[in-house]
C-alpha cells in the first residue's frame, strides 16, 4: 500500500514515531470503531448500509463526512506516492525497465514523481469509475484486494523468517497455521464474488506479474547475448595494453558504463576496434543496486585495477540501495586520486553509453507474445544519461542491436 511505501522511505526515527502513534492511537481507534459498527448492526440490521456514519449523532454527521473525505484524499495521495516508490524500486531491482524519476524534494529522497506511472494511474482510475460507476460495485474488488494482500504478506513474512532469519520450522508453523487459516477463509469467501467484481484485482495482479517476469526473462536473454558479444574484459585490457601500433592513446578521461567487470563495454570495444583510439585515463563503471534501501557514501565505491596498476584503465563499482538515486558524477568524485592510476579530469571527462536496439528473433528464448511484450515494454525505458545524471554535452551513445 501507499502507507507501507511511505513508511519504508522514512528513517529509523520517523518509523519509530509512526509505530508508537499507530499503537497508541490508530489501533485502539480502529478497534473501537469496528466494534461500535458491529454492535450497531446487531442492534438494528437496517444500519448495515452505512454503520460508520450512523454511529455519529445527526448533528455531527456532516463533520464526519468532511473528515472521511479528507482521509480519502490523504489515502489516495499515499497510494499514488506508494505506486511511484514501488515502481522505482522494481526498476532498480530489474523487474521493470528504467523509468524516468523526478525528485520533488531537496530534503526527502523518497519524495518522487514518476510520470509514466502517474498517467497509468489516471487512465486506470477513470476506467474503473466509468466501468463500476458506484463505490458499492467496487466493494467486492476491494475485498479481494485486501484479503489477497493480507494473505501474500503473511506468506512472505514467514518465508523471510525461515529463509533469512533461520527461524525453526516448528515455530513458523505455530504462527503460520492459525494466521493463514483465517487469511485463506477470508480470501476464499471473496472468491464466491469473483464474477461480481472480485476478478479485477486478480486481473491487475496477473498483468503486473506477467509484465515483470517477462521483463526479467528478457533482460536475462539480452544480457547473455550482450556478454557474448562483449567478450572478456581482462583479455581486452591485455590487448589494449600491448597494442601500441594500431591503437593510439589520446589525452583525456573516458568513463564507460558497463553491467559488470567480466566483459568489455561495447562502446569501448567499438572505440578501439573502429576508431583505433583509447583515452589515457579509462574508467569502466558498473552501477550495482543491492537489496538494501540505502548504501552509505563511505561504502559506495570499490576499485579493481584489472591486473595492472600503470595502464590507466580501472574498473569502478558504485553501489546503491534500491531507494538511492544513482548519480555517476557524484560517485566518481568519491574516488581517491592515489588509486586511479593517474588524475581523472572529471570536469572534462567524456561519458560513453552502449545503446541496444531489440529485434524479435527466431530463437526459442521466449514465447512469441512475450517477445513482443518485452520489446514493447522496452520503449518506455528512460534516457540513461538522465537516469544516471550524466552531463549531456559530454555523453556519447554508441548503438548496437540484439535479437530476443
Amino acid at each position: 500500500t501507499g502507507a507501507e511505501a511511505l513508511y519504508a522511505d522514512m528513517g529509523h526515527f520517523g518509523r519509530s514515531s509512526i509505530t508508537r502513534a499507530w499503537l497508541a492511537l490508530v489501533f485502539p481507534a480502529c478497534v473501537l470503531s469496528y466494534l461500535g459498527q458491529g454492535a450497531l448492526i446487531l442492534d438494528d440490521p437496517t444500519n448495515i448500509s452505512a454503520p460508520f456514519f450512523l454511529l455519529t449523532p445527526g448533528w455531527g454527521r456532516l463533520a464526519i463526512v468532511l473528515l472521511a473525505t479528507a482521509a480519502t484524499v490523504i489515502a489516495s495521495q499515499a497510494v499514488i506516492t506508494g505506486a511511484f516508490s514501488v515502481a522505482a524500486q522494481a526498476a532498480q531491482l530489474g523487474y521493470l525497465p528504467r523509468l524516468r524519476v523526478a525528485h520533488t524534494s531537496e530534503s526527502t529522497i523518497g519524495q518522487i514523481y514518476v510520470p509514466w506511472i502517474n498517467w497509468l494511474l489516471l487512465v486506470s482510475v477513470l476506467t474503473l469509475v466509468f466501468a463500476f460507476r458506484t463505490s458499492a460495485a467496487l466493494a467486492y474488488a476491494f475485498g479481494m484486494a485486501v484479503t489477497g494482500t493480507i494473505t501474500i504478506t503473511t506468506l512472505l513474512f514467514f518465508y523471510v523468517a525461515r529463509a533469512k532469519w533461520g527461524t525453526p520450522l516448528w515455530l513458523i508453523a505455530l504462527g503460520a497455521i492459525p494466521l493463514l487459516t483465517v487469511d485463506l477463509l477470508f480470501f476464499s469467501a471473496n472468491l464466491t464474488k469473483l464474477v461480481h467484481g472480485a476478478w479485477l484485482p486478480l486481473l491487475i495482479a496477473v498483468i503486473a506479474f506477467t509484465i515483470m517476469t517477462t521483463w526479467q526473462r528478457g533482460r536475462e536473454v539480452v544480457t547473455g547475448e550482450r556478454e557474448r558479444r562483449e567478450g572478456s574484459l581482462r583479455e581486452f585490457v591485455d590487448r589494449v595494453r600491448t597494442d601500441h601500433e594500431t591503437v593510439a592513446t589520446v589525452p583525456g578521461t573516458a568513463i564507460f558504463l558497463n553491467r559488470g567487470k567480466e566483459t568489455a563495454p561495447l562502446a569501448m570495444r567499438a572505440n578501439v576496434e573502429h576508431n583505433h583510439v583509447r583515452h589515457r585515463q579509462v574508467v569502466i563503471l558498473t552501477i550495482h543496486t543491492g537489496l538494501v534501501p540505502r548504501v552509505p557514501a563511505a561504502q559506495r565505491i570499490s576499485i579493481d585495477h584489472l591486473g595492472y596498476a600503470d595502464d590507466g584503465i580501472i574498473h569502478v563499482t558504485a553501489s546503491y540501495g534500491y531507494m538511492d538515486t544513482p548519480d555517476v558524477p557524484a560517485a566518481l568524485r568519491l574516488l581517491d586520486p592515489a588509486e586511479t592510476e593517474g588524475v581523472l579530469d572529471l570536469d572534462h571527462a567524456s561519458f560513453f553509453l552502449s545503446k541496444i536496439e531489440l529485434r524479435r528473433g527466431d530463437e526459442p528464448t521466449m514465447a512469441l507474445w512475450r517477445k513482443r511484450l518485452f520489446i514493447a515494454t522496452s520503449h518506455i525505458t528512460s534516457d540513461a544519461a538522465e537516469h544516471f545524471a550524466l552531463p549531456r554535452d559530454r555523453t556519447v551513445t554508441m548503438g548496437s542491436w540484439i535479437e530476443v
